[in-house]
C-alpha cells in the first residue's frame, strides 16, 4: 500500500456535518459529488444508491469523506453494512490495484467485486473487508496530474 487515501464517514445530516467538518474543525472542501448508478452500486454491493458524497482536505492533504444516504436511508448500528451512521471504511492508496487483488484474493480476503474502473475513468476502485469485516477501499489512480480526488 502505498498510503492512507481517506476516511469515510456516514451522515445522517449532511449541513450539520458540513457545519462541524468544514465549519468548526477546519477541513477545506474539495470535492461534492452525487452518486448513483452501475458504478457506485457495483462497488458498493447495494442497490438503488443514491449518495451525496463531500471530500474534505486537511492542511496536509489528507482527506476525510462525508456520506449522505438519501436512498436507501443510513441506518444506525447495524453492524457491518456500508451505510451506517458513523466511520465506515479507509481508503488505501496503491500502485497496482490488479495485482494487488490478485494477491489478497489468493489469501482469502473477501471482496465485494473485482476492481471497476470509476465513472469518471480516473481510478479504479475496489472494497475488501478486513479478518473483522470491517470495509476497506483500495484505490489507483489513473490521471495523469498524480493529484488525490
Amino acid at each position: 500500500m502505498k498510503g492512507i487515501r481517506h476516511i469515510g464517514i456516514v451522515v445522517s445530516d449532511l449541513e450539520r456535518a458540513l457545519h462541524f467538518y468544514r465549519d468548526l474543525l477546519g477541513f477545506k472542501e474539495s470535492r461534492i459529488m452525487d452518486e448513483s448508478g452501475d458504478f457506485i452500486e457495483k462497488i458498493t454491493g447495494m442497490n438503488g444508491i443514491d449518495v451525496t458524497t463531500v471530500k474534505l482536505s486537511a492542511d496536509d492533504g489528507n482527506l476525510i469523506e462525508l456520506l449522505h444516504f438519501k436512498s436507501p436511508a443510513a441506518v444506525k448500528d447495524d453492524g457491518n453494512v456500508f451505510n451506517r451512521i458513523g466511520c465506515t471504511h479507509a481508503a488505501f492508496s496503491t500502485g497496482d490495484i490488479e495485482k494487488d487483488y490478485t494477491r489478497l484474493k489468493k489469501e482469502g480476503v473477501q471482496f465485494i467485486c473485482e476492481p471497476q474502473l470509476s465513472s469518471d475513468k480516473k481510478a479504479k476502485v475496489v472494497f475488501l473487508k478486513d479478518p473483522d469485516g470491517t470495509m476497506l477501499e483500495l484505490v489507483q489512480w489513473l490521471a495523469d496530474s498524480g493529484e488525490k480526488k
